[in-house]
């Protein structure tokens, strides 16, 4: 009852307890398909399914040896090293371009700036299917199909729309006489940049570095048509296993990416309260 005023109507106290009963339904909807992965990935046999032994909570029905395969797998290991190969150096990409992007279109006097803003998160909006077929004729076309360089670019290419509306999202709260008030001090604009711009819009910065980094290291549409067999990413990998062998260390290896997400979920929520209260949204 905390949550309601003492002069709220009996309409308002429905609707007050249904919203949370819809919130919760919509939750469990979410959450149910990871929450049933998670136990599954502990499953003593090969199955994708819970055991006698696993709904009796028997010790003996869980096992680690899903994540001893994952980990002992030279496929596996093998995919897990080109996607720490090719996320890093997208994100680095994504991250660079994307930041300058942000900062020339939040200038008053830069024509077209709503036009230019459109394209340059259009790989947000156009289906990935689309855009992962027009990156395999254009990179055809130019050599870099099948290549490490032509998955990086590519992956760059999808993660710079979330780079440009984390840093866009910062700099509204940007006060920016701070930069004229450094180019009367004599300093120039790279100088003005990292040492009073770089400062405060770092935590956008930083969210869409790490929003670029989930897209590059999940993505597995892109890569299917732009790498080749040297480039096979770990959701490349977790695809072939779901069409040609069905493995349960797709079920650890999932289980092991939830974990990955939620740290960097949590991460980006940490720097968003930090950015509001260099912004002096947030009171604490």
């Amino acid at each position: 009852m905390s949550g309601l005023p003492i002069y709220a109507t009996t309409g308002q106290r429905v609707w007050y307890y249904t919203f949370r009963v819809i919130c919760g339904l919509i939750f469990f909807f979410l959450i149910a398909p990871i929450a049933v992965i998670i136990p599954l990935s502990f499953n003593a046999e090969d199955f994708f399914t819970f055991t006698p032994k696993m709904l009796a909570l028997d010790p003996d029905g869980y096992s680690l040896k899903h994540y001893r395969d994952f980990f002992t797998n030279n496929d596996w290991q093998q995919a897990l090293w080109n996607s720490f190969r090719i996320a890093p150096m997208a994100t680095i990409l994504s991250v660079s371009f994307g930041t300058l992007a942000a900062i020339g279109l939040s200038q008053q006097h830069v024509p077209f700036r709503r036009v230019i803003m459109a394209v340059l998160i259009s790989p947000m909006i156009v289906p990935l299917i689309i855009s992962a077929a027009g990156m395999y004729f254009f990179y055809s076309r130019i050599g870099l199909q099948g290549t490490y360089w032509g998955v990086v670019l590519a992956h760059a290419a999808l993660g710079i729309p979330f780079v440009i509306i984390t840093v866009t999202a910062t700099l509204v709260g940007f006060d920016r006489s701070l930069t004229r008030a450094s180019a009367n001090l004599g300093a120039d604009p790279v100088t003005t940049f990292f040492r009073v711009q770089m400062p405060l819009i770092l935590p956008g910065v930083i969210s869409g570095g790490l929003f670029a980094f989930i897209t590059s290291f999940d993505e597995v549409v892109v890569v299917l048509f732009v790498g080749s067999a040297g480039q096979k990413t770990l959701p490349w990998q977790m695809f072939t296993g779901l069409r040609e062998q069905i493995s349960p260390t797709i079920l650890a290896v999932a289980t092991i990416l939830v974990a990955l997400s939620i740290l960097l979920l949590a991460t980006l929520e940490i720097l968003r309260r930090r950015s509001e209260r260099l912004r002096g949204m947030s009171p604490g």
